[in-house]
């Protein structure tokens, strides 16, 4: 096998391979782990008493930029929140007391 060809194949190789992850790095979160992460955001200040989240995602716009998200929501402390959270980083987007 000449140096040329496996130079060729091995910088091939290691193109597909990062294509193969950025792809896979922007698969969208479960609904649950979402849910998961804003509770634990939330659990930080009081108990949580109950929870919600809408498993099918939407599209969100703030400022001018599009998001998909999951919307939800939890209660503590006799209050009720809504949260917008990015389906694809798990980043809280929005949060406002019902």
């Amino acid at each position: 096998m000449s140096w040329k060809k496996f130079i060729t194949g091995a910088a091939l190789g290691f193109a597909a391979a990062y294509a193969v992850k950025a792809q896979l790095d922007r698969q969208m979160i479960s609904a649950k782990k979402a849910l998961s992460l804003a509770k634990a955001a939330f659990g930080q200040s009081a108990p949580i008493s109950g929870s919600w989240i809408q498993i099918t995602p939407e599209t969100y716009e703030k400022n001018n930029i599009r998001y998909t998200i999951y919307k939800g929501g939890v209660c503590r402390d006799g209050a009720q929140y809504e949260f917008v959270i990015d389906a694809y980083t798990g980043t809280m987007i929005d949060v406002k007391q019902l």
